[in-house]
């Protein structure tokens, strides 16, 4: 029994020593864990105190500069102010070289003669050699939060006129714009575009048959606007004016003596492609409207009419640009068609006004008959940006005379059948959207039996603010 308890306590005296080696492994990994641990909370504790730091000292700099400021000088927030209230000043140089040939009196046959005082001031269309073309001085600004106004001067050789002096709503609302005073009618696409934002150098013929030298109609009067609340764009416009610029007359008369309703629509094609379209519809009436005709003996008539113009215009452009980026490269293709019916009376007289060159048999009185035409016409353009600076562009012009019924005096007055077209060609170089030179090429065949190889060196200079141009 003895020997037995010997062993027992042997056995228990060699193993005591390996059961407190694993009790010290075991305390050395919890103590290394609640090491470790400490360790992680003391660099997070440092990095939220870090970080109060550096907002208490932000906290510190924002109420220093909210005490400067008020305590600042007081003219500093009317200096401010008051710059609002600057009009935004912008001047376009815009002058030519030409060369064409030396027609003493420039029209386009079929159609009523362009040498009429209704048509108003020649934006240089017949002027040969070195000319300023057509100058603008603009003023533009907001005049509050609800209105804004613009002054137009158009500057030809030493003559000013007000091109555009109207104002404009801001705030109405629900898709309602509201214009007055005197504008570029919304009608057509290219009508409400000064020159210096058309593609050519000189308006499509269209554009002068209908609205003579000036190439765009002007309205004195007000204009109302609405764009629908939907994905597809549309438009609405209607307008009322004096009426008093070519194919009408000022007849100093109470209401409106012109009217004009256009509808335009226009989306996305994906991300590349855009497109707008539109029909537009004006009426204007006259009074003792003046050209000049020639009568079958070769002799000058000068002929008064009285009555209305209606005019209708379909309108189409679409545009391409890569990626919807044009400042690299881009594509617009631009087409128009108009078709125009005048009734009346026409007056015929002689060159002096007081005998008849239409019928010689009764001079000193006037032949009046009836006057009635119905004339179309179109044009067709294309211009590619092929890099950021240069462009190049085409377009083709084409006119139909239609009916021409003078009434009794078209025995005696010579009317001509004829459709007169023009073609053109032309490259441009833009250092920046402030600089342009563009060289132009024409084979104008407006006027019967006449070609006239044109050519034309154009620049463009912009100078101050000036804003977007339209789509």
């Amino acid at each position: 029994m003895r020997t037995t308890l010997t062993a027992a306590l042997a056995a228990v005296l060699c193993f005591a020593p390996s059961a407190d080696a694993a009790n010290d492994a075991a305390l050395a990994e919890i103590r290394a864990q609640v090491k470790q641990m400490k360790e992680s909370y003391e660099q997070r504790i440092a990095a939220l105190e870090s970080r109060l730091a550096d907002a208490e000292k932000t906290a510190a700099k924002a109420e220093a500069t909210a005490v400067q400021v008020a305590t600042a000088p007081p003219p500093a927030a009317p200096a401010a102010a008051m710059s609002a209230f600057n009009p935004e000043i912008s001047v376009i140089l815009q002058g030519q070289y030409k060369n064409m040939k030396d027609i003493p009196e420039r029209g386009i046959t079929g159609f009523w003669p362009a040498n009429g005082h209704s048509h108003g001031d020649d934006h240089s269309a017949e002027q040969r050699g070195f000319s300023i073309d057509h100058s603008e001085l603009v003023f533009t600004a907001g005049i509050d939060p609800y209105w804004r106004g613009n002054l137009t001067l158009g500057i030809q050789d030493n003559e000013v006129e007000v091109e555009e002096a109207w104002f404009q709503s801001l705030a109405i609302g629900h898709g309602l714009g509201l214009k007055g005073g005197r504008f570029r009618s919304g009608i057509g696409y290219l009508n409400d575009k000064h020159p210096h934002a058309w593609d050519f150098a000189d308006a499509p013929l269209m554009y002068q048959v209908l609205f003579g030298s000036h190439a765009s109609y002007t309205q004195d009067g007000a204009q109302l606007k609405w764009v629908a609340p939907s994905k597809l764009f549309v438009e609405i416009g209607l307008e009322a004016g004096r009426g008093s610029t070519y194919p009408g007359t000022d007849e100093n008369a109470n209401g409106a003596n012109a009217g004009a309703a256009y509808v335009k629509f226009g989306g996305d094609v994906g991300v590349a492609n855009s497109w707008l379209a539109g029909l537009s519809y004006l009426q204007t009436s006259a009074k003792d409207r003046e050209a000049e005709f020639e009568d079958v003996n070769g002799l000058a008539a000068q002929g008064l009419f009285d009555g209305t113009t209606k005019t209708w215009i379909a309108d189409f452009v679409w545009k391409w640009a890569p990626d919807g980026n044009p400042s690299d490269r881009n594509f617009k293709l631009q087409g128009e068609y108009f078709r125009r019916t005048e009734k009346g009376e026409l007056d015929c007289l002689d060159e002096e006004g007081v005998g008849n060159a239409c019928d010689p048999a009764m001079s000193g009185a006037t032949v009046l008959s009836n006057y009635d035409t119905r004339q179309s016409g179109w044009y067709l353009q294309g211009v590619y940006q092929f890099t950021p600076n240069w462009r190049a562009g085409l377009r083709y012009d084409r006119l139909d005379s239609g009916r021409r019924d003078f009434g009794v005096n078209e025995n005696n007055l010579l009317v001509a059948d004829y459709r007169p077209q023009r073609a053109t060609v032309m490259a441009d170089y833009s250092w920046s959207e402030f600089a342009r030179m563009r060289l132009q090429y024409a084979q104008d065949r407006s006027m019967q039996g006449v070609t006239d190889n044109q050519v034309t060196l154009q620049y463009i200079m912009s100078m101050g603010s000036h804003g977007a141009h339209k789509f």
